[in-house]
């Protein structure tokens, strides 16, 4: 019987990085993952961006969450011996004058807003193969992980240490101990059991009251020379370089029903966002779908199942996760650890009343 502090169930970024955390603090995990090479996190072009959307707003604690990311990664990168974090300038494209406008009324109203951005004016520096009409945003303390490959030299780590394991997780099989924890199929005994299972949350007994949907993105591989190499362009798309003339380009936005897989419609849209940004010839080399979890209010969900102390969800990280995850992988380890609150826009008790108006959930089985 293997005895553990923390039975994890999900190994992306958010199983990944709170098992960083809760090993960092000399805590012991088993992570048991179901390996889909469509799954969100290895999907994603893993891009960070303090600035988005049409208004320009700044993210949520923009300035907290990057730190810690950037930290995180960096020191993944000297632990493992592999880059995998490049901070990188993002220009947004403006697609009209009225986008112009917006961005001079958010300058002179946002003092935070500007540590962030280089040049609150609208005017950029020269960028080969773009033709800025209308000019643009140069966003800074940006840029992307490569996160399939960080997460696949993770799992790499785990496997060969035993904590991590390839397998589909079965609630079922989780037993209640009398004497508080849980004990998973026979052969392994935790504390606590933390679900990081992403989309598949929706189908968990425990957490599929929370108003978590699945949203499908779809993203290309192209190939691409003349455009720079060291800036992210995003303008309808993101325009990630890759090295060697190749871009990421995405990504969609699918609610269900969707297809299964990639669409020739997905690969025509990001492709059109694409010729919208440049005039150079490109050849489409790959295309990827993943399925992300979103939920209603934009922000995580972490926290503890109402009625069952010592079963915890940390999910809902959505197509920020990247820039989230290892800031919340410390607020989570800090309620697990210290008792301290998970903040209140994350916490799962805002949604307790959907909870209580849910259908009855059977608890774990008790141990005879």
């Amino acid at each position: 019987m293997t005895q553990v502090d923390y039975l994890i169930i999900g190994y992306g970024i958010a199983g990944a990085t709170l098992a960083a955390e809760l090993r960092g603090r000399g805590r012991t995990v088993v992570v048991l993952d179901a390996p889909r090479p469509d799954s969100a996190s290895r999907v994603a072009a893993g891009l960070m961006n303090p600035v988005a959307g049409k208004r320009f707003a700044l993210a949520w604690r923009a300035d907290e969450l990057l730190t810690a990311a950037a930290t995180f990664y960096r020191a993944q990168e000297q632990r493992l011996g592999r880059p995998f974090f490049q901070e990188l300038p993002i220009v947004k494209l403006f697609s009209s004058v009225a986008e112009q406008n917006t961005l001079l009324a958010r300058s002179a109203d946002r003092p935070a807003w500007l540590d962030f951005v280089e040049n609150p004016t609208g005017e950029l520096p020269a960028l080969p193969g773009v033709e800025p009409e209308f000019g643009g945003l140069l966003i800074r303390r940006g840029g992307f992980v490569l996160v399939e490959e960080l997460l696949t030299a993770l799992t790499a780590e785990g496997l060969a240490a035993g904590w991590l394991q390839h397998e589909t997780f079965d609630w079922a099989a989780l037993v209640a101990q009398p004497a508080g924890g849980f004990r998973y199929a026979g052969r392994v005994e935790a504390r606590h059991v933390i679900s990081c299972e992403g989309a598949a949350t929706c189908q968990n007994p425990f957490f599929q009251w929370l108003p978590l949907t699945p949203n499908q993105g779809e993203v290309l591989t192209v190939e691409c020379p003349g455009l720079p190499a060291g800036t992210v362009l995003n303008k309808g798309a993101y325009v990630v370089p890759l090295g060697a003339d190749r871009l990421r380009v995405g990504a969609t936005y699918r609610w269900p029903p969707f297809a299964a897989g990639t669409t020739p419609e997905a690969r025509e849209e990001l492709s059109q966002r694409l010729r919208d940004i440049t005039a150079q010839p490109f050849r489409v080399v790959g295309q990827r779908a993943g399925v992300r979890p979103a939920v209603r209010d934009r922000k995580p969900l972490l926290g503890t199942h109402p009625e069952t102390p010592g079963l915890h969800v940390f999910n809902g990280l959505g197509s920020k996760g990247v820039m989230m995850a290892p800031r919340l992988a410390q607020v989570m380890a800090d309620w697990l650890e210290n008792d301290v609150a998970p903040w209140p826009e994350v916490n799962i008790r805002r949604y307790l009343p959907l909870y209580s108006a849910a259908p009855a959930t059977a608890a774990p089985g008790s141990a005879s």
